[in-house]
């Protein structure tokens, strides 16, 4: 990082949050206070209040005597989480198709043009990192506070469970599914965005090989030079 100003905690997790979802940290990979802190260019107090906030976010695990490692969700939790989204995410679909406006189809197209790019570049983290973007607003636009909390939480976890079990090939298919998911919105057809919600969530826990692995970090710094 070349920044003249440190990063305060809040900036420091916010960006290994990124880099957690976009996968150039894997699960299982250890952060390294001193590593973070060499890296950043930051104090041991510093980094300590960012993997705090991680913490509270579910993406870190502190073991004793070892130190903090990304998350590593069991098979157990994957299912569990999609089963989740798969209770809230269609009803957030139906009431975004009711409230869509010109100006939410923009943003919601964009994050679908983003998303080809990225896959264009062989982005594969940044596509999927995108592809939650795209969810989390769609329970923005249905204007239902509690449970777009509750969207955010699970694609956070979806993140990790990604990075573990994903099947890449057939999950990079699901472009296709969004797109369907836009054409159902402009026409407002909430009937159809919930269908089509339920058959995407599906697709995408087929995609995933729920098997037990461990991944290979990559080094801290490779990941954060990016």
């Amino acid at each position: 990082m070349n920044d003249t100003v440190p990063p305060s905690a809040e900036s420091l997790a916010n960006d290994l949050e990124k880099a957690i979802h976009e996968h150039r940290i894997a699960p299982g990979a250890k952060l390294s206070e001193e590593e973070l802190g060499d890296i950043y260019g930051v104090s041991r107090t510093t980094v300590r209040a960012a993997l705090q906030a991680l913490t509270h976010r579910r993406l870190i695990e502190h073991q004793r005597n070892r130190g903090a490692f990304v998350a590593q969700p069991s098979v157990r939790e994957a299912r569990e989480v999609f089963e989740a989204r798969a209770l809230l995410e269609p009803r957030t679909a139906r009431s975004a198709a009711e409230r869509m406006t010109p100006e939410d189809l923009g943003l919601l197209r964009a994050h679908i043009d983003a998303e080809h790019a990225a896959l264009h570049d062989g982005d594969n983290g940044r596509a999927l990192y995108l592809s939650g973007q795209f969810h989390i607003e769609i329970a923005r636009i249905s204007d239902q506070e509690t449970i777009l909390n509750f969207v955010e939480q699970l694609i956070s976890r979806s993140s990790l469970i990604i990075a573990l079990y994903w099947q890449r090939r057939a999950a990079l298919c699901e472009s296709n599914a969004h797109h369907a998911l836009i054409s159902a919105f402009q026409k407002k057809d909430g009937a159809l965005a919930e269908e089509l919600m339920k058959s995407h969530l599906l697709d995408l826990l087929t995609s995933l090989d729920l098997s037990n692995k461990t991944s290979k970090p990559s080094t801290l710094r490779a990941a954060l030079s990016h």
